[in-house]
């Protein structure tokens, strides 16, 4: 398995010269296959283009910022965006994760976190095709429709434009739909990681889609938060 994910196509966003050829020499070794970008604008027009498996995006960017980039290609990029920031801020990462990131890592980077990191992340897009069960398998709640095939979603067959971790995230609470799925099982089968008490990434994905489900005329209310357990999807 470790094999197969470090096959993996990266593209690293980073300004800094000397960080860039850290990562570029850490993440060679084990067989990545890397590129580098080193200003938001390259940065976004390089994703849109090559639709790499993983981007690596500094936050702090010269031309458009990480968060800048984010918005722009989240709607035509459906692969992981993995942050770094130097900032202790939650509202940053809370941004960053609005935007349409999927994870980030503090700075100074600990390369062995940050390898962690990306593993998770690309595990995650390996199970997509677990969790899609059967390949001509659709779900539907309401007029709500996940086809897992395609891995599209609409709504009264109007789309309905998620990212990969907000469909994962969508199509694990709407094949448990009418019973409540817990957070610890969304975070280790869908954000690939252990649920450490804290981190409230699941929350802004849940947030998200929410407010997409309210854009195209589905009940927002129906994707319920059961306080100190997890996620409902009401079969209503």
């Amino acid at each position: 398995m470790a094999e197969q994910l470090d096959k993996a196509r990266l593209l690293i966003v980073e300004d800094d010269d000397r960080l860039a050829e850290l990562l570029l020499e850490y993440l060679g070794m084990h067989g990545f296959e890397l590129s580098r970008v080193a200003s938001g604008d390259a940065g976004a027009e390089r994703i849109v283009a090559a639709q790499p498996d993983l981007v690596i995006l500094d936050l702090m960017l010269p031309g458009s910022s990480g968060l800048e980039v984010c918005r722009q290609v989240r709607e035509r990029y459906a692969g992981a965006i993995l942050m770094l920031t130097a900032s202790q801020s939650e509202a940053d990462h809370v941004a960053g994760l609005e935007l349409g990131a999927d994870d980030f890592v503090i700075k100074p980077v600990e390369p062995r976190v940050l390898l962690a990191r990306i593993r998770a992340q690309l595990r995650r897009r390996n199970r997509d095709r677990d969790l899609d069960a059967d390949d001509g398998e659709a779900i539907e709640v309401g007029t709500l429709r996940l086809d897992l095939a395609r891995r599209g979603a609409t709504v009264e067959g109007q789309p309905l434009p998620l990212t990969a971790m907000e469909f994962d995230v969508l199509s694990m609470l709407a094949k448990g739909a009418g019973s409540v799925i817990k957070r610890e099982d969304l975070y280790s089968r869908v954000l690939g990681v252990e649920y450490d008490g804290l981190d409230r990434g699941l929350d802004v994905h849940i947030s998200r889609i929410r407010r997409k489900f309210q854009r195209v005329g589905f009940d927002p209310n129906r994707l319920k938060s059961v306080r100190g357990v997890g996620y409902l999807l009401v079969t209503r």
